[in-house]
């Protein structure tokens, strides 16, 4: 992020970082897209889950509680424009879901390495039907094509026709990129950081 402001690429933003807790699946499946809203039974994942899924609370938390701390706290541009929200595997999910849950407070989602097999496509369901409005939205996507990421592409695809549909534009209002090489990793994520950060910032 300095590097970008550095270059004039972006526009200047406060990051907030969110911890995630021991529940972190049950937080960030989309909980409308599961029907009866059971971790149990979620297909296609690598791990059994089970739990009642409560992201509808986790963005809640976001919503009424994070989000106004910090713009009473800190020098903030509160509008829909100049919020955004962004993760990677699971975060992508509930990025995604949290810009359509919410479109009046979040103006753009960044996706990375979203962990579609979740549900085994369960939510690209879900945002058929209640993607925000692309006249005032932006949402970046992307996938790697080396370990958990090698499962993305297809479902990638099929979101990619509910955003066509849905009247959003490559390139100007959403962005899918495939990263040839790439893993589901930490360190993938870093390197490629700057793409989503530049097309949610930029000037």
């Amino acid at each position: 992020m300095v590097r970008l402001l550095g270059e004039g690429k972006v526009r200047p933003a406060i990051i907030v970082g969110v911890w995630n807790t021991q529940k972190r699946f049950q937080e960030y499946m989309p909980q409308k897209a599961v029907r009866g809203g059971k971790a149990d039974g979620v297909k296609g994942l690598t791990a059994p889950v089970s739990g009642e899924i409560i992201s509808d609370n986790y963005l809640r938390f976001l919503v009424t509680e994070l989000k106004p701390f910090i713009d009473s706290n800190y020098r903030t541009l509160t509008d829909r424009k100049n919020t955004f929200i962004m993760g990677s595997s699971m975060g992508g999910l509930i990025s995604a879901y949290a810009i359509s849950e919410y479109p009046k407070v979040f103006g753009g989602a960044g996706c990375v390495s979203t962990h579609w097999p979740a549900g085994e496509g369960l939510v690209i369901e879900y945002l058929k039907t209640h993607l925000p409005d692309a006249r005032n939205h932006k949402i970046y996507f992307d996938f790697g094509t080396k370990t958990l990421d090698a499962l993305y592409e297809p479902y990638q695809k099929k979101m990619d026709e509910v955003m066509k549909k849905a009247g959003y534009t490559e390139g100007k209002n959403w962005m899918t990129r495939k990263f040839e090489g790439a893993e589901h990793s930490e360190k993938s994520w870093s390197e490629r950081v700057d793409v989503p950060l530049t097309f949610l910032l930029e000037k």
